[in-house]
């Protein structure tokens, strides 16, 4: 593949991934100003929206969907490599340029990173023994927990209130 057309299948991933969440969060706001058919219809779009991210990424060569261990096993690996190496940069980065929300956002995202990678971990067994898992994410700064939430968020302090349930 070209390098220019990488480039903006790259640039057009992004571009589309972050539609998909925007038009999320657009719908979730809809949903809660009683307008469930606008709802509706930013959710319809977020979802054409993944669809071409999809799609891009796997022209990229990015999405290569194996078994389910072996997709546990690589995401472990991506968790665990930007917990310890991209997010620090981010951190000190944010840091020697005053940014303290960003610092403290990165800061969060890395400290539920390293959760996420215990969870693959603790998934594969509970695959390999056919035990059901159940999941919860604090809405605040993404910190995933299996089984019920605790009180407050161990990453950023939010209430339990703020964990929502995966259901599917």
């Amino acid at each position: 593949m070209g390098e220019q057309t990488r480039r903006n299948l790259y640039q057009a991933f992004v571009g589309e991934a972050k539609a998909h969440r925007r038009l999320l969060a657009f719908a979730r706001r809809a949903d809660e100003e009683g307008y469930p058919d606008v709802a509706r219809l930013f959710r319809a779009v977020a979802y054409a929206e993944g669809v071409h991210a999809d799609r891009h990424l796997q022209l990229l060569g990015e999405t290569v969907v194996r078994s389910t261990e072996e997709n546990l096993q690589s995401s472990f690996e991506r968790e665990t490599s930007v917990s310890d190496n991209i997010y620090p940069r981010f951190i000190q980065e944010a840091e020697e340029e005053g940014e303290r929300r960003a610092a403290i956002g990165f800061s969060h995202a890395r400290d539920a990173e390293e959760a996420h990678a215990a969870l693959y971990k603790k998934a594969l067994n509970c695959m390999l023994r056919e035990e059901p898992c159940r999941y919860s994410v604090c809405d605040v700064c993404g910190y995933v927990v299996e089984g019920e939430p605790p009180e407050a968020c161990p990453v950023c302090g939010a209430k339990r209130d703020k964990f929502v349930e995966i259901d599917s």
